[in-house]
């Protein structure tokens, strides 16, 4: 029978590192993370690399995988073995040529229960996530899992509240958000502040709008790997919030730490009764949403 309560835990870590010492790190962390009783867990966007996107560079499409290769194999196994479900943020490399920004959700048998590719795709200053990822094709899942309803979204998507709406509408209980955001340095200190409220307060917005449960995984550390730039401060911060969008667990900016929350399923339902967004929205009104401007 499934639970009424379950907990959840994000990961927060520094990824500036090679492939087989991130992949070893954030094994010993997911342990961790299960040791202190986490039983869904998720790591950062893109876990086993620096971030990459700073630079278009065809040598960097050297560190994607096929599915169901290294990290799968890896988390898999480890999943089965502790009884967690695991969100694993990859680089997956579909076929030569079209890639994606990608997480496995694997269940705690070790299956994968299910598949998300980044839908919003960045062009920004050092976020230069289009000449890497092809749109992700899946759409916007509800995956169910031993412990529970998952929904997964990956960064940038967290800025969307129609992605966060429409995994709501599928019985989502929680809305995992793997995440890669930082300061631009020359920009922290004018900007900063303005910028990191902002991506809490959305995806506080989600969780109210949809009386669902939110947790955000980021990374921490200055990735500068590439001459004559400052590179990206990643700002930390992960944080966990419940369906009225109140904070449970939250990270410091520069501390690698492991963020733990207990899901209630019942409060979720008392909250949707008491605040019933999805009962009165205006279905028949909403055909505009999908044009790209209503002029």
């Amino acid at each position: 029978m499934k639970k009424n309560r379950y907990t959840i835990a994000v990961v927060q870590l520094n990824l500036n590192d090679v492939p087989e010492n991130n992949l070893k790190k954030c094994t010993e962390w997911v342990r961790k993370a299960a040791k202190k009783g986490a039983e869904v867990i998720s790591l950062p966007e893109l876990y086993s690399s620096h971030y990459f996107c700073q630079s278009e560079d065809t040598d960097n499409f050297a560190l994607a995988e096929p599915l169901y290769s290294t990290s799968f194999q890896a988390f898999s196994a480890l999943a089965k073995e502790l009884g967690v479900v695991i969100i694993v943020p990859f680089f997956e490399k579909r076929m030569a040529g079209v890639y994606h920004n990608s997480a496995y959700i694997i269940d705690a048998d070790g299956s994968e229960a299910g598949l998300y590719r980044k839908m919003h795709i960045p062009d920004d200053p050092h976020y230069y996530e289009k000449f890497y990822f092809t749109p992700g094709d899946l759409g916007f899942k509800t995956i169910p899992t031993r412990k529970g309803n998952i929904g997964t979204l990956i960064c940038w998507d967290q800025w969307y509240p129609e992605a966060a709406r429409l995994t709501a509408l599928q019985g989502a209980e929680v809305l995992f958000y793997p995440t890669a955001i930082g300061w631009h340095p020359k920009e922290k200190e004018e900007f900063g502040a303005n910028q990191q409220g902002a991506w809490m307060n959305v995806m506080k917005g989600h969780a109210v709008a949809n009386g669902i449960y939110v947790a955000a995984a980021n990374r921490i550390g200055l990735e500068k790997y590439l001459p004559n730039t400052d590179g990206i401060q990643f700002w930390g911060s992960s944080f966990i919030c419940g369906p009225q969008g109140e904070i449970l667990a939250q990270a410091s900016q520069d501390q690698e730490e492991i963020l733990m929350a207990e899901v209630d399923l019942t409060l979720q339902e008392n909250v949707r009764q008491n605040w019933p967004f999805l009962r009165d929205r205006r279905i028949d009104m909403y055909g505009g949403i999908t044009k790209r401007a209503i002029d």
